[in-house]
């Protein structure tokens, strides 16, 4: 990798100085501050180096805050995409995808409009109980009457010993709670509504595994020899509960789930890079910048003259970083990239995301804010997140996905550290630390030093190694325009 990397340079104009803007988070007029710089060009691996020192751009302004004096300190998050296995929460909003995909079902749920990033997290956290509801009712009435059916096969002797089994077991058990023994425990034969399942029943079982038994059974009298095919005749009982999977579906499972012929809508996801002399960027500019404006003037209200082209070039289509291509790195290249959502033919969503020697970098996202209810900060974030893994079987080095900033006095930036498991760079010795590890500090104060060795810090080798790829120009203040 050093070949490549030592015939690029990156140029930046330094600012001197530290300066006070309006806090987006907080809405202090003057309590963010940060120090900045003009990137005319950087080379992937100096800003991958410049992101783990706490730094990250917009457009082609790089800054970094002054964690220690800010109204509200940033941290670094990033995501280990390989341990990464979806909440509940996450896993509802796939499901609700691919119900819209399939039969074009749309959750009646909360369709709240998603903030400039994948905040719909904190919608569907409270949705969690509803995943068990439906878990347990799938197929529960069919489930029920085979069980009685089977049942009334069964001689009364059966029952009565089975429950006088269950009413000396019970005697044995501790009150709830006490830790006192149960001397006299009521036992129903048949629970009252509401009080739990028939424990005097054999445990409840899907109805496709009885229904399965059931012609192996049949088929097994039609050939007593046990010869048949795809079946083999053996002597376990009919309501032997048969040894459950406990692998939980990966993420790819639950994002590329197969859909039917007959589906509703098509879902494709285009890497496009950002690039004018990319045809494919240059021939969806239009459409992806009528998509940027009617997010912006819906989900943050923006006038029309604050979101015009020349607004959206500068943030979301002009990058510092050199495209380049080492033979030991991802098919696509390093690089910044626009990864479209196209739906039915339509752009419905757009991720700005930089590939890093280490990292997936998610930039930015925007929205149309007509599907607001599939969710699409949370769906582009986990699909993002997949794309990391996808590119780490190529390129064994990049296995991390960048969130940006997480901000834990601001609520509606806390959900980032849900996508775990995440680390916060220590804002000191440039470090990462478990997120669990930091959040008891942060609870207590807005500023943290993660890393808790009070002889660690920054190595002035490796600073000065950086440096020495890099042209800076230092530019005053006051003349930087």
């Amino acid at each position: 990798m050093a070949s490549w990397v030592a015939l690029s340079t990156s140029v930046v104009e330094y600012f001197e100085g530290e300066d006070f803007y309006r806090c987006g988070y907080c809405k202090n007029e003057s309590g963010s501050r940060s120090n900045g710089m003009w990137a005319h060009s950087l080379t992937v691996r100096d800003y991958q180096d410049l992101i783990d020192r706490g730094w990250r751009r917009s457009g082609k302004y790089v800054y970094k805050p002054v964690m220690n004096q800010t109204c509200c300190p940033q941290y670094t998050i990033r995501c280990r995409s390989l341990q990464f296995q979806p909440s509940k929460s996450h896993k509802k909003v796939l499901k609700k995808m691919l119900k819209f995909l399939a039969k074009g079902e749309i959750s009646k749920g909360n369709c709240e409009d998603e903030p400039m990033e994948p905040t719909m997290e904190d919608a569907v956290a409270g949705d969690v109980a509803l995943i068990n509801k439906l878990d347990l009712q799938c197929d529960l009435k069919t489930l029920q009457e085979s069980l009685e059916s089977e049942e009334k096969k069964k001689g009364r002797s059966a029952k009565k010993a089975e429950s006088n089994d269950l009413i000396q077991s019970q005697h044995t058990e501790e009150k709830l709670g006490t830790g006192e023994p149960s001397h006299s425990v009521e036992v129903h034969t048949v629970p009252k509504p509401g009080k739990g399942a028939d424990l005097s029943k054999p445990p409840c079982r899907k109805a496709k595994e009885i229904r399965k038994e059931r012609k192996r059974l049949k088929l097994m009298q039609q050939n007593p020899a046990g010869k048949l095919e795809g079946f083999q005749a053996h002597p376990e009982p009919l309501f032997l509960p048969k040894p459950k999977s406990n692998q939980p579906k990966s993420l790819e499972d639950l994002i590329f789930e197969s859909l039917p012929e007959n589906a509703s809508h098509k879902l494709e996801v285009r890497l496009v890079p950002v690039s004018f002399e990319d045809p494919e960027f240059k021939s969806s500019f239009s459409q992806s910048f009528s998509l940027y404006v009617k997010y912006q003037m819906a989900i943050h209200q923006d006038p029309p003259d604050e979101c015009g082209k020349t607004e959206f070039t500068r943030f979301l289509c002009s990058s510092p970083l050199k495209a380049e291509n080492p033979p030991n790195g991802p098919d696509c290249g390093y690089g910044s990239f626009h990864q479209q959502y196209w739906l039915d033919g339509k752009i419905i969503a757009v991720g700005v995301i930089d590939i890093l020697p280490h990292c997936v970098s998610s930039v930015y996202l925007y929205y149309d804010p007509d599907y607001s209810f599939l969710s699409l900060g949370v769906y582009s974030a986990l699909r993002e997140i997949a794309f990391t893994r996808q590119l780490h079987e190529k390129t064994p080095q990049l296995s991390y996905y960048y969130m940006g900033f997480y901000i834990h006095s601001c609520p509606k930036m806390k959900y980032k550290g849900h996508y775990r498991p995440s680390d916060l760079l220590c804002p000191e010795t440039y470090v990462w630390v478990p997120i669990e590890q930091c959040l008891s500090s942060l609870e207590n104060s807005k500023y943290c030093r993660f890393n808790q060795d009070p002889e660690a810090g920054i190595n002035p080798v490796s600073q000065m190694r950086k440096l020495k790829v890099r042209e800076i120009i230092n530019v005053p203040k006051s003349n930087s325009g």
